[in-house]
């Protein structure tokens, strides 16, 4: 395997770990909005400021309230997903061939 070839592979790695990580973040968002937290607290802003331009393009898109509901969190997991496995495949079919 040549080097350009590894450092493609190891870059499309990253950013299959950037698409877990993000996933994490918006389930532990999703998460808090059923506690009410301190709005005030950072951690809580940093999580809205990272979480809620990807709401919002959703939201543009899609009717996502059903019943006081929320499935803003839930379209983007599912979205993430799948394009996690369909980096994961293209780098898998890159690797195989060469």
């Amino acid at each position: 395997m040549s080097a350009v070839v590894s450092i493609i592979v190891g870059l499309g790695n990253i950013f299959l770990n950037l698409i877990m990580v993000y996933t994490w973040v918006i389930i532990i968002a999703s998460l808090l909005t059923w506690v009410r937290p301190d709005p005030y607290n950072p951690i809580v802003q940093i999580l809205y400021k990272i979480t809620e331009p990807a709401y919002a393009l959703v939201r543009r898109f899609f009717p996502t309230v059903f019943n006081g509901i929320d499935l803003a969190p839930l379209i983007i997991i599912i979205s993430l997903q799948v394009l996690q496995v369909i980096i994961a495949s293209l780098l898998n079919a890159f690797v195989a061939n060469f």
